[in-house]
């Protein structure tokens, strides 16, 4: 018998760390296990070819070192970790459909109008292309907009 499988994306915002509560309920109440995918974006390159280095990158150790800590607070969840490199939308679909996945549950920031046009959205693009069911938790806009650390 297959391991069921729900993938948890995480971008290490507070509307990831929202939504983890979520996923590790699902995960514990239907026996499946959490992939915690985190997915690098490539370097941008200018149209030249040359990259661009503008605000230094965390390197992919600190990357690992911090999905490492994405976990579920109960320790009888049991997970997976996996970093991956690409388009962070086509690249967790991807992984939806290669693990056989029964849901993908992911937080979303919940921008609209000029910020979701020029940025896109993720969650959006997953939603469309997924093979499986997805859960999109949108943090409350007040929690979103308390400062760090509060």
């Amino acid at each position: 018998m297959a391991t069921k499988t729900i993938v948890f994306p995480t971008d290490f915002s507070t509307a990831s760390d929202a939504a983890l509560p979520h996923a590790e309920a699902l995960a514990k109440s239907s026996y499946a296990r959490l992939l915690i995918v985190h997915v690098e974006e490539p370097p941008l390159a200018y149209g030249g070819g040359e990259l661009y280095y503008g605000l230094p990158e965390p390197s992919s150790e600190r990357i690992l070192a911090m999905l490492e800590d994405v976990r579920p607070k109960d320790p009888a969840v049991p997970f997976v970790h996996r970093l991956t490199m690409g388009d962070p939308a086509g690249e967790i679909v991807r992984i939806a459909g290669d693990e056989g996945a029964e849901m993908i549950v992911l937080g979303t920031h919940g921008r609209t109008g000029m910020t979701r046009l020029l940025m896109g959205s993720v969650a959006e693009a997953i939603v469309r292309r997924a093979p499986c069911p997805v859960l999109v938790y949108r943090e409350a806009a007040e929690r979103l907009a308390q400062p760090v650390g509060t």
